[in-house]
């Protein structure tokens, strides 16, 4: 049987038969030394934590199939498949959100105050940054994430995307001009150190502020211009379309129930609000914080995107 290693190393069965020994022990070793990177990739690529793994067990699958004395780069290989099975599922996954009930939010990830740290793997996994690379077609997709946010080089990207490294780097200069144009800005103010104090106290103020109900204080820390996205995919209550500006944001928050308890925790890398009701989370309020504001709240209440928030996911460029 092939056995799909999971991030621990520790293995679970599929369908099929495989070659045993030395050879099969270096596939899995490798594999497994590469795995959190291939999940990253996959994510990226799909915004779906659920898809990621599905593109990492046919990653596998074919992985295991190899004749690995012929690879040179085993990282750049393995990306590769990776990256050919997430396109494959990314035009499946945009025939499935245009039917979508209401905006449509990436699936949330609990992750590690390591991810944070490094300031461009969590823009390249913020919710605001992956709602950009959405606006992408498949294959500039494909390309930004693989030039800008993992460094491949244009040939190997090339063979991952099927197309000649001439045209790879059109694409790729194409991609960059529109991610520039949408992305949101980062404000740098001050030392790093200095900065995250001042995002620990707006997301406390903000937190106060909801758990009180106290709109004075909530409209203090909301920039003028906030949006609100919410996404329960027709499950649940959500608003269909975007909650724009700091009082028409302020009403919204204002209803969340007093019964509610409100966790802080760090999603997608950047900080957030986990809402539960009667112990079970409700909803997930990931924020995006710019010169002591909060600028973008992006609540996600859709409970099959809620299952991957009890533990953290290991992330890697």
């Amino acid at each position: 049987m092939y056995q799909f290693p999971t991030t621990s190393g520790r293995t679970r069965d599929t369908s099929e038969p495989v070659t045993r020994g030395d050879r099969t022990d270096s596939a899995t070793q490798a594999f497994v030394a590469h795995r959190n990177l291939l999940f990253t990739v996959a994510y990226e690529m799909l915004g779906s934590a659920a898809d990621a793994e599905d593109v990492l067990q046919e990653t596998w699958l074919r992985w295991a199939g190899v004749d690995h004395d012929t690879v040179r780069d085993q990282r750049a290989y393995l990306v590769r498949i990776a990256t050919r099975q997430a396109l494959s599922q990314l035009r499946t996954l945009s025939r499935r959100k245009e039917s979508y009930v209401g905006p449509w939010l990436p699936e949330p990830l609990l992750t590690a105050p390591d991810v944070a740290e490094d300031v461009e793997l969590a823009d390249s996994v913020s919710m605001a940054m992956l709602l950009v690379l959405e606006t992408l077609a498949p294959t500039e997709r494909a390309v930004f994430v693989l030039r800008e946010v993992f460094g491949l080089g244009y040939d190997d990207i090339a063979e991952a995307v099927d197309k000649n490294p001439a045209a790879v780097r059109q694409i790729a200069h194409r991609a960059r001009t529109r991610v520039a144009a949408r992305r949101p800005r980062r404000a740098a103010s001050g030392t790093s150190a200095a900065s995250a104090a001042g995002t620990r106290r707006t997301v406390e103020a903000f937190q106060q502020a909801v758990e009180t109900g106290d709109l004075r204080h909530l409209l203090d820390v909301l920039a003028p211009d906030v949006v609100l996205l919410t996404d329960g995919g027709g499950a649940v209550r959500a608003a269909l379309a975007p909650v724009v500006g700091a009082g028409q944001v302020a009403h919204v928050l204002g209803k969340i129930a007093a019964a509610m308890s409100l966790q802080p925790a760090q999603v997608n890398g950047d900080p957030a609000l986990i809402i539960r009701r009667d112990g079970e989370i409700d909803t997930v309020m990931a924020m995006r914080i710019d010169d002591g504001l909060v600028t973008g709240l992006y609540a996600v209440r859709n409970p099959e995107k809620l299952s991957r928030l009890e533990r953290e996911t290991a992330l890697r460029r």
